[in-house]
């Protein structure tokens, strides 16, 4: 598994390069710089500036953290800044999150970091964690390993190959994306669980995208999935920050999703710390 690479700006530079199969001359091109140049910044020959590095990184599709990082290994101090979720600069995130995870209902959504560590959901969820070895719900808990483990909702996927397949597939894609060493170690754990012994029953054939297919006490859910992201964030805690909303497959499984949602107070607090009836701000 290829990580983040390290050491001199121009061998990051090169790295992240090859990480996206480009050669120099592709890169080049699409930074607008002779391949002359490029290449006497990767070999070291040429110092580059703070704004040549934001250009290429940007070019290259670099996580901002690990722009910081390629700052740094040149001598530069860090651009994008890294604050806790709950920091006053974030309240505007926050209260983003929370509204698109409380308008989702009774549909289930969450919201994740680049880990797959949770860090909220609606309450739609609960009805999905029945049974899970309460091991796996203390916190932090990992979205990933939660799904897949014996002792968590693995048992009751119906679709458990089909569904892992598409999980594990994800993580690779954010690994060779990121290089996060703790991604590569979290695919490493996942992998190891049990798999189904034979290939899922494909039924009518493949539909547009690969559903949950869950057994809940209530019934059977059968849920699509989307992902949510900030789309120009200059702030790693909101870069790193994904919304996973869950919609029903079919008629059933939204009628059924209707039925086990908990009645909303009308004075009832939204995560953000407002209410329903509330005027936004």
């Amino acid at each position: 598994m290829i990580l983040a690479p390290a050491g001199p700006p121009g061998d990051i530079l090169r790295a992240w390069r090859r990480r996206r199969r480009l050669s120099q001359l592709d890169l080049a091109l699409e930074a607008e710089i002779s391949q002359r140049h490029l290449s006497c910044l990767e070999s070291g020959r040429a110092r580059p500036s703070r704004a040549m590095l934001l250009h290429l990184a940007e070019r290259l599709g670099i996580p901002l953290r690990e722009r910081n990082a390629l700052l740094l290994a040149a001598g530069y101090a860090p651009v994008f800044a890294e604050r806790a979720l709950d920091d006053p600069a974030l309240a505007a995130a926050r209260r983003a999150v929370a509204r698109i995870l409380d308008g989702h209902a009774p549909y289930p959504a969450l919201a994740v970091d680049r880990h797959w560590t949770l860090l909220a959901a609606n309450a739609a969820i609960a009805p999905l964690l029945d049974g899970a070895d309460p091991a796996l719900l203390a916190p932090p808990v990992n979205v990933l390993r939660l799904s897949l483990h014996p002792g968590g909702l693995a048992p009751r996927i119906l679709n458990l190959g089909e569904w892992r397949a598409h999980l594990l597939d994800r993580l690779r894609q954010q690994i060779a994306a990121s290089g996060d060493p703790v991604l590569a170690g979290l695919l490493d754990e996942l992998t190891a669980y049990p798999a189904p012994a034979a290939p899922d029953d494909p039924g009518d054939g493949p539909g547009v995208a690969v559903p949950l297919v869950l057994a809940v006490p209530s019934g059977r859910l059968s849920l699509l999935s989307t992902t949510t992201v900030f789309g120009t964030p200059v702030d790693i805690t909101l870069a790193d920050l994904a919304v996973e909303a869950f919609f029903p497959a079919d008629p059933e499984t939204a009628a059924l999703l209707h039925r086990l949602a908990p009645p909303r107070r009308p004075d009832e607090t939204r995560p953000d710390g407002t209410t329903p009836g509330e005027t936004d701000p």
